[in-house]
């Protein structure tokens, strides 16, 4: 709406820098965001399902730990499209979600190093149900008071 404002104005790009007009010029619409969130989202669930069945063939340990990890990234990249990179960059290290945060990118990280490196199985397979409890604790921080509503959940049943 500015921008049609200051066409009729004939202040068309006078006022802005370019830095304003390059953002303007490469932002997405919200239609677009939402699709490309879906996409992107969709292919991390069939990756992590796709790693998941290769977890059931012989040697397959290594094609489950890439795929279970892609899946993940590209679940939270998803969320790129419908905030920004630099958002999200910037909400994913804020003080409520560090160490969830923190939690899950050394899984991630862990998980790919048991697989490669380490040759250690039964470790990726546990790196791997880490970065997935870890990646459920950071998502569900972005709902109000669901992280309190879980552990009060549990200290009950505990209890």
């Amino acid at each position: 709406m500015d921008k049609l404002r200051r066409v009729l104005n004939g202040h068309e790009d006078e006022e802005r820098g370019l830095t304003a007009q390059v953002l303007d010029s490469t932002s997405l619409s919200f239609g677009t965001r939402v699709k490309w969130f879906a996409i992107c989202f969709l292919c991390g669930i069939a990756f992590s399902i796709l790693g998941t069945a290769f977890l059931f063939l012989p040697s397959g340990t290594k094609l489950f730990a890439v795929f279970y990890t892609l899946g993940n990234v590209a679940a939270l990249a998803s969320t790129c499209f419908l905030m920004g990179p630099l958002k999200q960059l910037k909400k994913m290290f804020e003080p409520t979600r560090l160490i969830a945060t923190v939690v899950m990118l050394l899984c991630l990280i862990c998980t790919l190093c048991a697989v490669f490196w380490w040759q250690k199985k039964g470790l990726a397979i546990l790196f791997c149900i880490l970065q997935s409890l870890a990646l459920t604790w950071y998502s569900i921080s972005y709902i109000p008071f669901a992280r309190d509503a879980i552990i009060k959940c549990f200290t009950s049943c505990m209890n």
